[in-house]
């Protein structure tokens, strides 16, 4: 019979802040890889918090039953992996610093992150596609890319239990794949625990499903015995807030929205994006595409103001060209946007409503009182989406999922001319991924709005996609 690692019975959190309401029976056995699956904001995060002893138990808490009897420390022997702390303690101060090389904040490589490739460590990072990337500071790796330096970091210390916050999330079908391989390799050795909020991002090699629930942790069961929740066909169109009056209508562009001429980006050696041509007209909706590293991020980071290098290229924003007197206010007013990246910096200690409220002045935190009215459009978005529960809530204390899910509202509360949805769906579970899809549709349907979408997944794609642009690295641009 399989060694139980981890047994909790009956555990309650000993800080009432984080405590689930009904008591959590829990068992790991050795070697039985198990996915602990609920919707977003169920429980999944607190239970990992629990079984990894990140929030202590009242009573005798957790037992561990290591085969190994000799003395090791907790975090050791079970290594976490979330999204969130995809750069290892050395976030940028804020989420345009990725894109400023001249910044004070230096940023370590790869190959500082890692420490030395030696045996099976180095065959390790070669199968995760990391040895071409080792003299690479960690702010230039794509979000594919920083979720394998995630897992080469973790599996340094040979640890015994290796829990996976979604797993897949930024990877692209390619290294989807992989890194589906290289975990049924490293289930040899260790045993894996991974936290999903769909059913389809559970392996097939994976033996036992955890169930979480309305803050209630179920028995295990086997996969086949659960159905995806809202996995069904496109939900109706929502409806949403209506299109506020301007009080200053902007001029409209001359030509095309976007227009990017002859445009090369290059991070010392390595070229980016090649002499890309690339015009977006008002009104289009443009899937972008490409696998890991091949310069998506890079390219909206061109368009949303937040990378230097753009004053080098012959780059036109809304009629402007960049460095011609705009500020990068005047563009961003004009646009709402939603990334990785926003993500992983966004750690603000204020109410969600606030957070969705800080769109409409495109500020990472809320710096002024917001109106009567301004409020009341952002319940209006928030409702849209399905998260009117989650207004007056604290943003650092929602799950992850919620976390990504009031971003996206934020994206949408100013009713901006173009909406940059990178990676929109990250984390969301079933039900909320095909709400937020309505959502888009709904606001697209509206005149003069334009669309740039950035999604590893083709069925997260809105109908209303009618230009692709596809990315391949290094040097090669197509746009069908």
């Amino acid at each position: 019979m399989n060694k139980p690692l981890i047994h909790i019975e009956n555990g309650v959190t000993r800080h009432p802040s984080f405590r689930l309401p009904y008591p959590v029976d829990f068992t790991l056995r050795q070697g039985v890889h198990t996915a602990i699956y609920g919707p977003n904001g169920s429980g999944k995060s607190l239970l990992t918090a629990m079984i990894t002893g990140a929030q202590p138990l009242l009573g005798k808490g957790v037992d561990y039953h290591w085969p190994d009897p000799a003395p090791r420390p907790l975090h050791e022997r079970i290594r976490s992996i979330a999204f969130r702390d995809v750069y290892g303690g050395n976030e940028p101060a804020y989420y345009q610093q990725r894109w400023n090389r001249f910044d004070e904040q230096s940023f370590p490589t790869v190959a500082e992150v890692l420490g030395c490739a030696e045996g099976r460590a180095a065959a390790l990072w070669k199968a995760l596609g990391l040895t071409d990337h080792m003299e690479k500071a960690v702010n230039l790796l794509s979000s594919g890319e920083l979720r394998r330096l995630q897992l080469a970091r973790a599996l340094n210390g040979q640890p015994e239990v290796l829990v996976i916050d979604n797993p897949y999330i930024g990877l692209d079908a390619g290294a989807r794949d992989l890194l589906t391989s290289l975990l049924e390799e490293l289930g040899r050795r260790l045993t894996l625990v991974l936290v999903v909020s769909r059913l389809a991002d559970i392996p097939p090699f994976v033996q036992r499903v955890v169930p979480v629930e309305g803050g209630r942790v179920g028995r295990a069961v086997e996969r086949h015995a659960l159905s995806e929740d809202g996995a069904t066909s496109a939900a109706p169109l929502p409806t949403l807030p209506p299109e506020p009056r301007a009080t200053v209508t902007p001029p409209p562009a001359e030509g095309p929205l976007i227009c990017f001429n002859d445009v090369s980006i290059r991070y010392g050696e390595r070229l980016i994006l090649n002499h890309l041509n690339w015009q977006v007209e008002s009104g289009s909706k443009w899937a972008l595409t490409g696998e890991n590293g091949a310069g998506k991020s890079t390219l909206l980071s061109l368009v949303c103001a937040d990378n230097p290098q753009a004053y080098a290229c012959d780059i036109r924003l809304f009629g402007h060209r960049r460095g011609r007197g705009e500020s990068i206010w005047d563009i961003k007013r004009r646009i709402g946007y939603v990334s990785p990246e926003m993500f992983s910096t966004y750690r603000k200690d204020l109410p969600a409503i606030d957070i969705v409220a800080s769109g409409l002045h495109d500020t990472i935190g809320l710096y002024r009182r917001i109106s009567d009215a301004e409020r009341a459009a952002c319940m209006a978005w928030l409702d849209a989406f399905g998260a009117t529960y989650l207004a007056r809530r604290n943003y650092l204390q929602l799950s992850s999922g919620e976390q990504r899910l009031v971003l996206l509202v934020r994206a949408f509360v100013k009713h901006p001319d173009l909406l940059i949805l990178d990676e929109p769906f990250h984390g969301l579970d079933s039900r909320r991924r095909q709400l937020a899809r309505s959502v888009i549709e709904a606001y697209m349907a509206r005149p003069g709005k334009t669309l740039i979408m950035v999604t590893h997944y083709a069925d997260e794609l809105p109908d209303c996609i009618n230009h692709h642009l596809h990315l391949c690295k290094p040097d090669v641009h197509t746009a069908p």
